[in-house]
Formats: C-alpha cells, sequence, structure tokens
C-alpha cells in the first residue's frame, strides 16, 4: 500500500523568492504566510494559565460545558445565529487539521465529490485526495454535478477576500441540499468582517431559515483571537452531523487539551479583544493597499480576511520575483487554483514597523538593495 499522492508542498517553491527578498538591506518583510504577529489578548493568556493547567486527567473530545455554552452564545452575539444548541458544538485541534480530514470523516471515499471554491485554500483540495475522493473547482454561482457529497464555502474568503452575502449564501446552500451534499462553511475570517459588508455565516437565518441539517460552520480563533500557536478552533451546526463526527474523535483521540479548552472559551467570551485586532488589521489594510496600487498593482475584492489579491496583469511569479527584489516576500496565486494564475496574495499579518517598511517599498522609486 502506497502513500496517498499529494500535491508538493506550494510555499516550499517560494525558497528561492524568500533568499532574493532577504538581501535587502532594510530586511526580509514576509508578506506570504497569514501567521499572527501581534499578543495573544491578557484575557486568554490568564485562561490559559488558570485552573484548567492543573486538571491531570482526558479531557473530553466535547469540550467542557461552559466551552460550548460559551461557543454558542458568541454565534449568536457575534453573528446573528440561532436556534443552536451548545452540544452541537465540538472544538477541534485548529481548523486546518478539521478542513483535511473532514472528507474522511464523513465517510467520503472513491467515486465522492467535494466542490471547492475556483480560488481557494489549498487544504480543501488535499482533503478531497486524502480521502480518496474528486475535487471539483466550482465557479461562482456554478451547482455542484451530481455525485457530490461535500461542497466548501469560505467567506471572506481566503486568498480573495471577497465576501459573500446572505442571499449568495443561500443559493449554495440550495444547490448544495439539491444533490443532497453537506455544506461546510470555512468561517476562519468571519469575525474580521465590518458589519457593513454584509458578511454572513451558514448558520444564520437567513441563509439557512434556522434550519442547520446538512450544514458544518468552521471557526478559528487563530485570525481573531492571534491563536494560532494554540490550535483553538471549532465547528458547529447539524446536531446529527456533529454527533458522528464527535463519535469518530473520540475513537482517533482527536482532543483539545484542557488549558486551550479554557482559552477558547475566554476568547469566546470577549468581543473587545476582536475589536481591537479588527481596528488593526483594517489600517494595515488600508496603509498596504494604498502602496500596492501606487506601486501598480491591481488590487481585487480583498474588502475583508487578512489578504490582498493582487495582480499587475502578468504571471504571478513575475509580481513574487519584483516584489521580492524590494524585500517583500507574497505567495502567487497559482498556489490557490489556475484561475488565480496572475494574481499574489498579500497578508496584513506583519507588525506595523514591517508593514510601515514595505509601503515605503512600493512607493520608493528605487529597490533599496
Amino acid at each position: 500500500m502506497s502513500p496517498v499522492a499529494l500535491p508538493d508542498f506550494p510555499w516550499d517553491s517560494l525558497t528561492g523568492a524568500r533568499e532574493l527578498a532577504a538581501r535587502h538591506t532594510g530586511g526580509l518583510v514576509d508578506l506570504s504566510v497569514g501567521t499572527p504577529v501581534d499578543p495573544v489578548p491578557a484575557v486568554i493568556r490568564d485562561a490559559l494559565a488558570g485552573p484548567a493547567a492543573e486538571i491531570p486527567g482526558y479531557p473530553t473530545t466535547h469540550g467542557t460545558p461552559a466551552l460550548r455554552e460559551a461557543v454558542a452564545a458568541s454565534l449568536g452575539r457575534r453573528f446573528g445565529v440561532t436556534g443552536l444548541d451548545p452540544a452541537a458544538v465540538l472544538p477541534t485541534i485548529g481548523s486546518k487539521e478539521l478542513v483535511a480530514w473532514l472528507p474522511t470523516l464523513l465517510g467520503l471515499g472513491a467515486g465522492d465529490v467535494v466542490g471547492v471554491p475556483a480560488v481557494a485554500y489549498p487544504t480543501y483540495e488535499v482533503g478531497a485526495l486524502l480521502a480518496g475522493a474528486t475535487p471539483v473547482r466550482l465557479a461562482d454561482g456554478e451547482a455542484p454535478p451530481a455525485g457530490t457529497r461535500l461542497v466548501w464555502l469560505n467567506s471572506p474568503s481566503n486568498p480573495t477576500g471577497r465576501v459573500l452575502d446572505a442571499r449568495a449564501m443561500r443559493a449554495s446552500v440550495e444547490a448544495a441540499r439539491a444533490v443532497g451534499a453537506t455544506v461546510a462553511s470555512d468561517e476562519c475570517y468571519l469575525g474580521l468582517a465590518a458589519p457593513a459588508l454584509g458578511a454572513v455565516s451558514v448558520l444564520h437565518p437567513d441563509v439557512c431559515d434556522g434550519r442547520h441539517e446538512g450544514l458544518l460552520a468552521v471557526h478559528s480563533m487563530s485570525k481573531t483571537s492571534n491563536l494560532a500557536g494554540y490550535r483553538a478552533a471549532f465547528l458547529a451546526g447539524d446536531p446529527a452531523l456533529v454527533g458522528a463526527l464527535l463519535e469518530i474523535r473520540k475513537h482517533a483521540g482527536m482532543i483539545v487539551p484542557h488549558p486551550v479548552q479554557a482559552a477558547l472559551a475566554a476568547a469566546a467570551s470577549d468581543d473587545a479583544h476582536v475589536r481591537a485586532q479588527v481596528a488593526l488589521y483594517d489600517g494595515r489594510r488600508a496603509r498596504l493597499r494604498a502602496a500596492a496600487e501606487a506601486f501598480g498593482l491591481r488590487v481585487d475584492h480583498s474588502e475583508a480576511g487578512l489578504y490582498l489579491w493582487a495582480t499587475a496583469g502578468r504571471p504571478c511569479r513575475e509580481t513574487v520575483q519584483a516584489l521580492a527584489e524590494r524585500g517583500i516576500l507574497v505567495a502567487p496565486g497559482e498556489f490557490y487554483g489556475d484561475a488565480g494564475a496572475e494574481h499574489v496574495r498579500i497578508a496584513l499579518t506583519a507588525s506595523d514597523e514591517r508593514i510601515d517598511a514595505a509601503v515605503a517599498r512600493l512607493t520608493s522609486d528605487r529597490p533599496g538593495r
């Protein structure tokens, strides 16, 4: 038996561009990965180091009742989700492991189709391949084909920052339900969208009429609460689906540690730190977008989330090279599908000092080498 054939890990191909960018006289500005750089809020650090850190026994896979109640309340308070039973909440070890293993955990295999957006986070496709299923890229508004068992939605999008409003989300849910597919909505950037943009959860009544059957919302605290290092995330939605996933995860030992569960509950209970983080990213977005446009890039979508989706109207690797010559490392759009072949993804996840360094380089007439 041979291992599953997977594509090469995309970021490994950036070694040359990284080395070039690192030779800049002002040092590297790494905007290629969406990893948080700001401090973990004190309210969360305190919870991590609190009483849960002293519990010697195994945690429960389902999470504590306090955690599940805090999460359900936060989805109602922050995103208008109604009718969610806390029992239909399940903590996960970060959201990437859930994305990668969800098709397998749902029992998908050969002959099954997983629908992913035309421009999308690579792990959606990887998860389908791990299960032996077939990933199919779906253009905007395209109905999933017969045989589709799972459809991924992502709003605000990684990498484009595009927001799907309730009408677009509802149409996608109805199309998936028409072919009997489960809908998994990756909402890890939802908390970074201003209310005026109209971003909604798949569990919002305007999307699903309060019927959560066949729906899963996947959330991460990595972006809104700077908890990438904690691996703190959760899914919520259809009680039957969540219950089935819980049973499998019990057998597989997919358990979030006690202290991280406490930190996750604290992050879900406190909205002030999220508002502060959103303000930081909004400021960085405005400065970096203006500089990218001054450099000659066209920025598409990018209204929410953590990225600018930019193009110079030429192959993406040429733009990666041009920015590396200024000491700025970005991700080529081809990582996210063929439709991204002329775009690059520019992350906002750098300190204000590094963002300002990038702005200065993009608006200077000289590369500064």
